[in-house]
């Protein structure tokens, strides 16, 4: 698949641009070649495009500069392909606010973009409504893996969510590549082993393993001394903050048929699960931390209930 394909699907797709819209790529210096095929389709579409380049930011959520907050805030959609995430800025809160509709893509690569862009979204979006219909009422989901994963989560009363790509009501919102079912429990307890992709180690090497042990709903042990040193870290700043145990999240992106060492890309994945630790303010939780570590398992069961359930598979 081509850069332009995947802009195509991206435009014309998941946003729906109209001939009648403003349409903003936001960009930095790194991605430039995803923002400039994202304009070219864009403008295209409508004579109201623009592609608007700044400095790559100092970290994810750092804001960007205020003319690029007021561009994004002044379109009908935009689509940010960014270095650092701009997911949860106040910029892009702002623009959904004021009614703009739009997608991040933070940390994009080309190869993430052509990859999870290769992708019919309205059969993802039905593959999210699918598994929420199967956990959005459950009091306990357990997940397990031949790896030793045992854990189980406990909802309360958090709401499920689900980023299926899909953003054509006015003042939506998606990450992109898109393709989740997710929730921040209140509560949870076992443990969990990452065979997949998690950061900073990227994609695990065949065997690896990663493994954590979490106690009303606080991590308790890390395996990894690298990943147990930047928790460390984040809990001089924030205290039991960072060892929240933060999301639980379903992979429904059926194109996605290999992992390929990206977290945006990867957590969502058909069969998989991705459990994070950290900050989960911004998805339905109470508790702000500077970090949001998504540990992904390759070889779930899910248990709703007690129930297993049918994971959507690429």
């Amino acid at each position: 698949m081509s850069l332009r394909d995947a802009a195509e699907t991206a435009i014309m797709q998941c946003l729906a641009l109209e001939a009648t819209e403003s349409c903003c790529i936001v960009t930095d210096d790194k991605r430039e070649p995803i923002g400039e095929a994202l304009y070219d389709v864009a403008s295209e579409v409508t004579d109201d495009a623009t592609i608007v380049r700044f400095p790559p930011g100092a970290s994810h959520g750092a804001e960007p500069p205020e003319p690029v907050s007021a561009a994004m805030a002044g379109s009908d959609v935009f689509l940010a392909p960014t270095t650092k995430s701009l997911s949860h800025t106040r910029a892009r809160g702002e623009a959904n606010e004021a009614g703009a509709r739009g997608a991040t893509l933070p940390g994009i690569t080309e190869e993430v973009f052509t990859t999870g862009l290769e992708a019919d979204y309205e059969t993802i979006a039905a593959h999210c409504d699918d598994v929420l219909a199967q956990v959005e009422d459950a009091d306990e989901i357990r997940v397990t893996s031949p790896q030793g994963t045992d854990i189980t989560f406990e909802p309360g009363s958090r709401e499920w969510h689900d980023d299926t790509g899909i953003v054509h009501e006015a003042g939506g919102f998606s990450n992109l590549p898109a393709g989740e079912v997710f929730v921040s429990p209140e509560d949870a307890d076992g443990t969990y082993v990452v065979d997949g992709t998690m950061m900073p180690h990227g994609l695990l090497d065949e065997g690896q393993t990663l493994e954590f042990d979490v106690e009303g709903g606080q991590v308790t042990r890390i395996s990894d001394d690298e990943i147990r040193g930047q928790v460390e870290d984040a809990a001089e700043e924030v205290g039991d903050a960072a060892y929240n145990l933060a999301e639980l999240g379903i992979g429904t992106n059926v194109a996605v048929t290999e992992l390929v060492g990206s977290v945006l890309l990867d957590e969502k994945a058909a069969g998989t699960v991705h459990i994070a630790i950290g900050d989960d303010a911004g998805i339905g939780g109470d508790t702000e931390a500077p970090i949001h570590f998504d540990g992904i398992l390759r070889e779930p069961t899910v248990y709703v209930d007690g129930e297993e359930i049918d994971l959507p598979q690429p």
